[in-house]
C-alpha cells in the first residue's frame, strides 16, 4: 500500500509504532488515501500482468468491485482516476458500480 519504514523515534502523531517484546521496533507511516490507491491499481495491473485499460469487460467489474470493497471510491477523485486507469468513462464506471448494487 505504500506505506515508509521509521526509526521509532522519528514517528509522528499518525505513524503506527510497532513494538516487540516492550520495545518499540519500527514506525511505519501510512500513505495517504489517493497515495494508496495509485498503489492499489499499480498493484493490479502487476497481478494481471497487462494495463488495466486491456482487460474485458467482466474482468474491469471484477476491479472495480474489488476496488469498492477496498473504499476506492470514498477517495476525492477515485471514479475519475479509477476510469482513467480502466480506459472508461466515469460513468462506465458507475454503471459497474449500480450494476453490483441490483445484483
Amino acid at each position: 500500500m505504500g506505506g515508509q519504514l521509521l526509526p521509532p523515534g522519528e514517528a509522528g502523531p499518525e505513524d503506527v509504532v510497532l513494538a516487540w517484546e516492550g520495545a518499540d521496533v519500527i514506525a511505519v507511516r501510512l500513505p495517504q488515501l489517493a497515495d494508496s490507491l495509485a498503489h492499489i491499481l499499480a498493484a493490479l495491473q502487476r497481478r494481471y500482468g497487462r494495463p488495466l485499460a486491456d482487460l474485458d469487460r467482466r474482468t474491469k467489474q471484477e476491479v472495480v468491485r474489488s476496488l469498492e470493497a477496498r473504499g476506492a471510491f470514498a477517495v476525492r477523485h477515485g471514479v475519475e482516476t479509477v476510469a482513467s486507469a480502466l480506459g472508461v468513462s466515469r460513468f462506465t464506471v458507475y454503471n459497474y458500480l449500480n450494476r453490483e448494487k441490483g445484483d
